[in-house]
């Protein structure tokens, strides 16, 4: 089922040569594709969001306790 949105849209590819709405669906594969990307991400990120919240109060209250070391960067 389509929405208005999207019949408008293919109303307006459908104006267009067919060489414009080859590079107009491109464009739009792309940019639906990012939206995704940001979506799964902004997912991931909501899920770990409470752990991270978390892991930062700790490392926060041992360097407070003066339990904290330095991050040896050559171990990463």
């Amino acid at each position: 089922m389509s929405s208005p949105a999207i019949q408008d849209l293919v109303t307006l590819v459908e104006s267009l040569p067919d060489t414009v709405q080859s590079q107009v669906i491109e464009h739009l594969r792309e940019y639906i594709a990012d939206l995704q990307d940001e979506q799964q991400w902004d997912t991931a990120f909501n899920r770990t969001q409470s752990a991270l919240v978390a892991a930062a109060r700790q490392a926060k209250q041992q360097r407070a306790a003066g339990q904290a070391t330095p991050m040896d960067y050559n171990q990463l």
